[in-house]
Order: structure tokens, then C-alpha cells, then sequence
């Protein structure tokens, strides 16, 4: 019987496997093939999931069924665009599949000391990737999705209000709320650094 193929097996262990090579090797269930990446792609998903979770350990779990999924639909990648940006639409689907499930609702939440106007460009240049991602963690749950659909992964608000299930009036409403509590969050954590400093 011939051996399982995948790159890893060729016998130069210091290659680096190429993402057709890598895919080939998952599409026949190779193990090597799906550590390797998960390995080289994990840490990015990661992020993915991390900006749509509350905490660390939910996103870990998400991760983990993302990969589980890529790993039963990598069937369905034809080499159509960036690879990457096929595993990262799985993720989200994934994703917003946990959070229906955990009775999502589009919270309601006063505006009351919310600004109106918008945050220096500066300001954000005081945050570091981890605390930029530690205030979107802490939005209330419909404004994390719906800022993270819109604001980073760039879906339109009729997109959104279909994966969702809500109107398009709330997915804008949603987004508008969730800009502004990242403003007022940006404001107060720049004060207390300096305040600090």
C-alpha cells in the first residue's frame, strides 16, 4: 500500500510546505498536514475569534470548531482566491453559528455619556494591538458582532442583517452605538495613562 501523502514525509524536515502542498495533504486527511496548519494559521484565527468572543476561553473553543470545520470542508476550497480568506469566512460562519446558538439578542443600552464626535487618529496610536482588542472584547455582545461584521470584515449591513437575522436599521444602529462606546472606552483609557504617566 502506498504511504499517505504529505510534504512533511519527503524527507527534508526543514522545508517549507507551500499552502497547495499543506491543503493536498489535508484534503487526504493527513494529520501532519493539519498540524502544520493549524501551526502556521491558529494564531491568526485566533485574533479572528478572539475580537467576536468575551473571553480568552470561548475563543479558544471557537478556534478549535473552526478548525474542525475547515478540516471537513477543505473539499470545497477550489484554489479561488487567498486561502486564508476562505479558512477566516469559515471562522465567522463558525462563529456566528455559537453565538445564535447561545440566544444572541441586539442589546439595548443607553447612550448616556456617549461622545458625539469621533477620536483623534492619535489617540489609538497610544493602544497596543492587545488593548485595542481588550476593548472590543468588552463591547456588549450585538455591538461586538455587528462592529467586527462590518467595521473589520467589511460585510455591508444588508449581509449583515441576513446572518443574523435582524433588520438592516439595526445592524446601522448597532454599529453607530458600538463606534461610540469604543470612543468614550479610547478616551477614558488614554486619560488614565496619562494620568498615569
Amino acid at each position: 500500500m502506498k504511504p499517505e501523502y504529505c510534504p512533511v514525509n519527503k524527507g527534508t524536515q526543514n522545508a517549507i510546505m507551500t499552502d497547495s502542498e499543506l491543503i493536498l495533504g489535508c484534503k487526504k486527511g493527513n494529520s501532519a498536514c493539519e498540524y502544520e496548519l493549524f501551526r502556521r494559521y491558529g494564531g491568526r484565527l485566533f485574533t479572528v475569534c478572539r475580537r467576536y468572543a468575551r473571553h480568552s476561553m470561548e475563543a479558544e473553543d471557537w478556534l478549535q470548531d473552526s478548525f474542525i470545520r475547515i478540516f471537513e470542508k477543505i473539499d470545497q476550497y477550489r484554489g479561488e482566491g487567498s486561502f486564508e480568506g476562505w479558512m477566516r469566512r469559515v471562522t465567522v460562519h463558525v462563529i456566528l453559528k455559537k453565538i445564535k446558538k447561545s440566544q444572541y439578542q441586539n442589546e439595548q443600552y443607553p447612550e448616556d455619556g456617549l461622545p458625539d464626535q469621533g477620536v483623534s487618529p492619535d489617540a489609538l496610536m497610544l493602544l497596543s494591538e492587545e488593548e485595542i482588542l481588550d476593548l472590543i472584547a468588552k463591547l456588549p455582545d450585538g455591538y461586538r458582532v455587528v462592529f467586527n461584521l462590518a467595521a473589520i470584515e467589511g460585510y455591508s449591513h444588508k449581509e449583515i442583517a441576513e446572518m443574523l437575522g435582524i433588520q438592516e436599521v439595526t445592524s446601522r444602529s448597532q454599529l453607530a452605538k458600538a463606534r461610540k462606546w469604543l470612543q468614550r472606552e479610547i478616551v477614558k483609557n488614554n486619560s488614565e495613562k496619562i494620568r498615569t504617566a
